[in-house]
């Protein structure tokens, strides 16, 4: 079996699905994305899959080493989030050679069905508070809120009481029948990060997930000192070799990859077992499509300390059911007491509905995120 050809997909409202196809006409979809930057990561892949057209697919682990190793600058989100998608479609063909989930051939399943969890929104504790209530009555065990907007080294107590006072409609809405973690998108800085961990115990979240930026990842500790909320962070993280000093150092509780950009399947596979070593929780980044989530969904299967998996439908960029429609099979992703089913389908467990890829496609999308501003004029993180 040989590759032959591949394809990309720019496609609304985020995302850019890559396919590759073989001479037994077996083909397979990845989804590799830096979410702002498709075009550059487009043309990553493209250099990349110079080396692949014209080879056997099912020898991933030396691909994946080829394309890592052989070039002198490696890692990075951009090329890793490439190797990312061309990894997943690599394994997808061969699942479906097989005719085997691809976590059967990662060694077989540990777990029938994975937690998932849904984002919900809300300005103040009213509204956080019935948007909670809502996601308990739709099933959901967990959810996740965003922390705060922007904020300053040091800034103003009104902030942390704004997070508090969201954080207590939901407790007051739902009470302890509903898990939540916080999200503080890596927009605090270590001062700040201290004070609302502290604050934040009374409320019992399950995680506080990227309290400071992870070039900032040695603050974890400090931060780490003063609560007892577990910590989570990996979503801005692009291989093995990142996570393990964070892991190594004890400041972590929950690493969070995410499948299209820490390196793919047989990447993820790496880190999460690193992780397990480490007594460390995994929560699979992917408020992304449907490729990436049924990859996460491989990952969970066959790695023993994936505990909880985020999806994207209903988050605030997109349509309730953008991630849906380009599948042909939804029932697929359907959700019952707050859990996924395991996908039993060969390679990725999905059917892409080409059709609908192509003619999305034609639309494409120019997706950037805000750019943030404090009071001051000075830029805020995002």
């Amino acid at each position: 079996m040989k590759i032959i050809s591949f394809e990309l997909f720019k496609v609304p409202p985020r995302w850019l699905f890559l396919k590759i196809e073989t001479d037994q006409g077996i083909v397979g979809w990845g989804e590799p994305i830096v979410e702002g930057k498709t075009d550059t990561t487009a043309k990553a892949v493209e250099e990349l899959m110079e080396t692949l057209i014209g080879k056997d697919p099912l020898p991933i682990e030396d691909h994946w080493n080829t394309l890592y190793r052989g070039g002198f600058y490696r890692g990075g989100p951009v090329f890793m989030s490439a190797l990312s998608g061309i990894d997943q479609a690599l394994w997808d063909i061969k699942g479906k050679y097989y005719n085997a989930p691809i976590y059967d051939l990662l060694g077989g399943k540990t777990r029938d069905k994975i937690k998932v969890y849904s984002w919900i929104y809300g300005d103040n504790g009213k509204e956080m508070g019935a948007a909670a209530l809502k996601a308990k009555q739709s099933g959901f065990q967990t959810v996740k809120i965003i922390g705060t907007d922007q904020a300053q080294f040091i800034d103003s107590y009104k902030k942390i009481d704004k997070v508090l006072e969201r954080v207590a409609g939901l407790r007051d809405a739902v009470g302890y029948d509903l898990d939540f973690g916080i999200d503080f998108h890596g927009r605090l800085h270590k001062p700040m990060a201290k004070i609302m961990a502290k604050e934040l115990e009374q409320y019992k979240p399950i995680f506080i997930e990227e309290p400071v930026t992870p070039e900032n990842n040695e603050a974890l500790r400090e931060i780490a000192n003063v609560t007892s909320i577990p910590l989570a962070t990996g979503e801005r993280m692009f291989s093995r070799w990142q996570f393990k000093e964070i892991l190594s150092n004890g400041t972590i509780d929950i690493i969070q990859p995410d499948l299209s950009h820490a390196g793919g399947i047989t990447e993820c596979k790496k880190i999460l077992s690193m992780a397990e070593a480490f007594d460390v929780a995994a929560a699979p980044h992917c408020p992304l499509g449907p490729i990436a989530l049924a990859s996460c969904f491989q990952i969970d299967t066959s790695c023993y300390n994936a505990f909880i998996q985020e999806q994207s439908l209903g988050i605030h960029y997109g349509g309730e059911d953008d991630l849906l429609k380009y599948i042909k099979d939804r029932s697929v992703f359907e959700y019952k007491d707050g859990y996924a089913d395991i996908p039993k389908g060969p390679g990725l467990g999905i059917e892409v509905d080409e059709d609908y890829v192509r003619e999305m496609a034609k639309t494409g999308h120019n997706w950037r995120n805000e750019v943030w501003r404090h009071e001051d004029g000075s830029i805020a993180e995002w």
